[in-house]
């Protein structure tokens, strides 16, 4: 079983890198500059938004001369989540964003999946994965859901390609229980919810996978996904970048209402498959 994630550890940990820097007279800038960390990197460390890799870890002791404490310290923070390896930091910031905007290109988001269409999905993969790891996962996956319990924050908005809807995952009943569980999102104004449909053809993000994430304090991310791969984007040029490409996206997309209409539709069509 994975060790339940350890917030609080995460802020002293924070407290204490910050305490560190300070002591050895260092700003952010300078530290990120001689560990070769991103200055972004190390302000959501200290927020303890952010758990180090252990290579971060080992260079912040260098640069510090701490004698190791930051990587002895790994230890006490836990390991909250049963993702991806470079899903990893990506999953850490999804907690404490006040806004997400996702655009899924092949399948529904991992925040709105029901536990049928991800057991299908976390079964499917390669290598297959046994019962008792693919449960462990879909409970990690499930449970990430919860940040949509408070109806305030996160704002999230998400930008589905068609195809999301057309691909049966797991077959017509499951398709049909998921779309309508998307739509009950939309209609209770939980989720905006867009639709990219085939007739408007190529768009910025087609590529893959885009997530892009704000703060209450900290500055914006982005992360990208391709297959088996995935990376956090800080540099504010990226990030801006990626932002850029999602509105244009977005332009070209179906209406909340139109797209939770067709998104009932297709639901429709499946249910009528199932029968």
């Amino acid at each position: 079983m994975a060790i339940e994630d350890n917030p609080e550890s995460r802020v002293s940990y924070g407290k204490e890198l910050r305490s560190r820097r300070e002591a050895a007279g260092f700003t952010q800038e300078q530290l990120s500059q001689r560990a070769i960390l991103s200055r972004t990197h190390i302000a959501h460390m200290e927020a303890g938004r952010r758990t180090p890799s252990e290579e971060d870890a080992q260079r912040l002791d260098e640069v510090l001369g701490t004698g190791g404490f930051f990587v002895r310290f790994l230890p006490t923070l836990g390991d909250a989540r049963n993702v991806a390896e470079h899903f990893e930091v990506a999953a850490e910031f999804e907690k404490q964003a006040t806004v997400i905007r996702q655009y899924a290109p092949k399948l529904i988001p991992g925040l709105l999946q029901t536990e049928a269409y991800a057991r299908e999905v976390l079964s499917s993969g390669f290598p297959p994965k046994g019962d008792e790891e693919r449960d462990e996962l879909l409970v990690t996956r499930l449970d990430r859901a919860r940040i949509l319990d408070n109806f305030e924050s996160p704002v999230l908005w998400v930008l589905l390609d068609e195809a999301v809807l057309r691909r049966p995952i797991g077959g017509p009943a499951v398709m049909a229980e998921q779309l309508r569980h998307v739509v009950g999102f939309g209609e209770r104004r939980r989720v905006r919810v867009h639709v990219h449909p085939y007739t408007a053809g190529y768009h910025a993000l087609l590529e893959g996978l885009v997530s892009l994430m704000w703060f209450e304090d900290l500055p914006p991310i982005a992360y990208t996904e391709g297959l088996k791969s995935g990376r956090v984007w800080e540099i504010p040029s990226v990030v801006r970048g990626c932002q850029v490409a999602y509105d244009h996206a977005l332009g070209d997309a179906l209406s909340h209402r139109e797209s939770l209409d067709l998104i009932r539709s297709v639901a429709e069509e499946y249910e009528h498959e199932a029968q």
